[in-house]
């Protein structure tokens, strides 16, 4: 498996970081279990909900710490319905913790925002610092949890590593490939 500066939450969960989407699902089945009646072994129901929702709250305190002071968008139209087919994709997401194929995973630490808040440098460099904190635990994750991965960080690449860092992608796919079996 190659990973692009795809490398997230939903492509190697990791439980001591989590993902609000993986781990907003799980706790909407526990939820769901809980309305239905459908509990099993009652004492390990509120343990694992008990888990869900710290885990949840975790990622919820994660996400208010990396949004920055910007100043107060102006208030913006009612968000219009989310398309099913992509609300499919990302509500279907699952967490996966094993993965035994060999892995090339290319972060970009931290991302090249470009011209985005260059009116607002103090924003731009929390935001930053914020990237860089949690895609480097991202990518320390892949290489703890998974041993058949090869990690590489890209400094001030875009998402779009293929385009800003192609000569570096390139090199390092052919590397990888050329040591499969």
């Amino acid at each position: 498996m190659i990973y692009l500066d795809a490398g997230m939450g939903y492509a190697y969960y990791d439980a001591g970081a989590g993902w609000i989407v993986l781990d907003m699902l799980d706790l909407k089945r526990k939820l769901d279990q809980f309305q239905e009646g459908a509990i099993q072994n009652e004492k390990q129901f509120l343990h694992d909900m008990l888990a869900a929702t710290l885990q949840f709250e975790k990622d919820l305190q994660q996400m208010t710490k990396e949004m920055p002071n910007l100043p107060a968008p102006p208030t913006p139209p009612p968000p219009p319905r989310r398309p099913p087919i992509p609300a499919a994709i990302q509500f279907g997401e699952q967490k996966y913790t094993k993965i035994d194929a060999p892995i090339l995973a290319i972060f970009a630490i931290p991302h090249d925002l470009g011209p985005l808040f260059k009116d607002y440098p103090a924003a731009k460099a929390a935001i930053v610092e914020a990237d860089r904190e949690r895609f480097s635990a991202q990518a320390n994750a892949f290489e703890a949890g998974l041993p058949s991965a090869h990690v590489v960080r890209l400094p001030n690449a875009s998402h779009y590593v293929f385009k800003s860092n192609e000569a570096d992608v390139i090199l390092e796919m052919n590397a990888f490939l050329s040591k499969l079996p």
